[in-house]
C-alpha cells in the first residue's frame, strides 16, 4: 500500500469515527469497532483507541473522554455541534422534526441522545432558512387526528424508560418493580422481547425469569427498572409482529374468525374504504351493506362493533379451520 492510499485510508476511518461519536452519551471504542465492523472497516482496537486519543489530545475537535473507569468513553463536549459531512436540507429538517415525536418512544433512549445533534440541527436549519416562515407553518399545517376519544399519556418515570430500552436494545435481563392493575407490588426479573405502543401508552412483551409465556406490562405501572449486564439469547419462537397481529395487545388470543355482518349503509361506507381485511366481500342491499372478512377475534373487536349500536346487525363470527387458512 503506497502513502498515499495509507493517508485516505485513515482519514476514511476518522472521518467513519467522527461520525459515530455522540453527543448525549459516551460509547467506548469496544463499541465504535464493531459499528466499523458491520460496513466493513475491520480495524484493530488498538489502531481505533490510537486515533480516539489523538482526536481527544486534537484543538480541533471538542471530545470528551470520560477516563473515570474502564472502558472509557468517548462524546462530543456539551458545546459542540457534532460533526455531518453534509448539512440537511429543508425537507430533511421538516421530516427529521416531525418524526422525532413518534421516534421519541419506539427507540432506546441511548439512541435518541445519539441522534440528539440531528434533531439540533433540523431545528436550526428551520429558524435559519432564508424564508423560516414557510417551514415553521408548514408544522402546523400537519396534524395526526385520533380516530378514538383523546386520552392524554400515563405518567412514565424517564429513567423507568432508559432502562427498560437499554435491557430492550442490549438483550439483558431487567429488573423491576410494577404495581398491578389490582394495586399489588411485585418484584421481578424479567426478559424484555419487544415494545409497543397502542395509543399514549407503552407496553412491555416479556417473559418472567423461570417461565416460557409471554406477557404484557404496562410501562406506567412500573415504579423501577433497571437493566442488569446479564444477557440472554433472544427467543426464536417470537416474533412481535405476529405477536401484534394475534391481536394480543388488544385482549385477543390469535383466533381467527370469519366475521360477517350488516351495517347502515351511512355507517359502514368508510369500512368499503379501509377494509377489515384483504379478503373482503360485500354486497349492497336497499338500505344496508352486508360485509364478510377474515379478522382476528378480540375484546377491541367486540368493542369495535358494539360501538355501531343498532346501525349494525346480524352479526356472525365463524371460526376459521386453520388447515383452510394455509
Amino acid at each position: 500500500m503506497n502513502k498515499r492510499q495509507s493517508s485516505l485510508e485513515t482519514t476514511i476511518l476518522i472521518i467513519e469515527l467522527l461520525k459515530r461519536i455522540p453527543k448525549s452519551w459516551g460509547i467506548t471504542a469496544q463499541e465504535l469497532k464493531a459499528q466499523l465492523a458491520e460496513i466493513g472497516m475491520d480495524r484493530d482496537i488498538h489502531t481505533i483507541q490510537r486515533h480516539l486519543k489523538s482526536l481527544v489530545e486534537s484543538s480541533h475537535f471538542p471530545i470528551d473522554m470520560d477516563d473515570r473507569s474502564k472502558p472509557y468513553g468517548y462524546r462530543w463536549s456539551n458545546q459542540a455541534v457534532g460533526f455531518t459531512v453534509n448539512s440537511m436540507s429543508i425537507q430533511e429538517s421538516l421530516i427529521l422534526q416531525m418524526a422525532h415525536e413518534t421516534l421519541k418512544n419506539l427507540l432506546p433512549s441511548s439512541l435518541m441522545d445519539s441522534m440528539s445533534g440531528f434533531f439540533e440541527e433540523a431545528n436550526r436549519n428551520i429558524s435559519h432558512a432564508q424564508d423560516p416562515a414557510k417551514e415553521i407553518q408548514w408544522l402546523s399545517k400537519v396534524v395526526v387526528a385520533p380516530e378514538t376519544q383523546p386520552l392524554l399519556p400515563p405518567e412514565l418515570q424517564p429513567e423507568v424508560f432508559n432502562q427498560v430500552s437499554c435491557a430492550l436494545y442490549n438483550n439483558c435481563w431487567l429488573d423491576i418493580t410494577y404495581r398491578n392493575a389490582g394495586g399489588d407490588v411485585k418484584e421481578k426479573t424479567i426478559m424484555p422481547l419487544g415494545l409497543a405502543q397502542q395509543g399514549p401508552r407503552l407496553y412491555l412483551v416479556c417473559r418472567f425469569k423461570g417461565y416460557e409465556d409471554d406477557r404484557i406490562l404496562a410501562l406506567h405501572r412500573m415504579i423501577s427498572a433497571r437493566s442488569t449486564s446479564m444477557p440472554f439469547e433472544h427467543p426464536v419462537n417470537f416474533d412481535l409482529k405476529q405477536y401484534s397481529d394475534e391481536a394480543r395487545f388488544t385482549f385477543g388470543e390469535g383466533r381467527k374468525v370469519k366475521l360477517s355482518f350488516r351495517i347502515n349503509k351511512d355507517a359502514g361506507l368508510h369500512i368499503l374504504e379501509s377494509r377489515l381485511s384483504e379478503d373482503q366481500t360485500y354486497s349492497e342491499h336497499e338500505d344496508c351493506y352486508e360485509i364478510s372478512a377474515s379478522v382476528v377475534d378480540s375484546r377491541q373487536l367486540e368493542w369495535w362493533l358494539n360501538g355501531f349500536g343498532e346501525d349494525a346487525w346480524d352479526i356472525s363470527c365463524q371460526a376459521v379451520d386453520k388447515e383452510a387458512e394455509v
